[in-house]
């Protein structure tokens, strides 16, 4: 069964800087390229991905970022969320919201390594907790 998912920026960055294939951020990308994962995202998303990926300190080479970038816009589903009117500690983290707001009818996820960042919701989910429900769903 395929899930929706709001995907943060910081799971991809963690996904692409991790060594590992078993770490729950690598999983999570590998789930979206295998169709297990439909990401959801807006074009204020996809901007703040390309300006995140790109910055110099972590080295992602542009091939990288193109390839992940179109991935994404290729498997997922491109949302423009109605605004809110929340307020959140990081304004950044706003656009992620909202679009989880906007497919909340279809049992869509927030998946983040930043949960704090976000209120308390249970479609608001680390990469880990993502794997599991899934894995319990199956």
């Amino acid at each position: 069964m395929s899930r929706y998912a709001v995907i943060d920026t910081n799971v991809l960055v963690s996904a692409l800087l991790s060594g590992k294939d078993d770490t729950a951020t690598v999983q999570v990308l590998g789930k979206v390229f295998s169709g297990e994962i439909i990401p959801v995202y807006s074009n204020v998303v996809t901007k703040e991905y390309l300006k995140v990926l790109s910055r110099k300190k972590f080295g992602f080479s542009g091939e990288t970022i193109r390839y992940l970038l179109s991935a994404i816009e290729k498997y997922g589903i491109l949302v423009d969320p109605s605004p809110s009117g929340i307020i959140l500690p990081d304004i950044k983290d706003l656009p992620f919201y909202e679009i989880v707001l906007e497919k909340r009818g279809d049992n869509a996820y927030l998946v983040t390594g930043n949960i704090k960042h976000f209120p308390k919701n249970p479609f608001v989910v680390t990469p880990r907790e993502l794997l599991t429900i899934m894995n319990n769903n199956h």
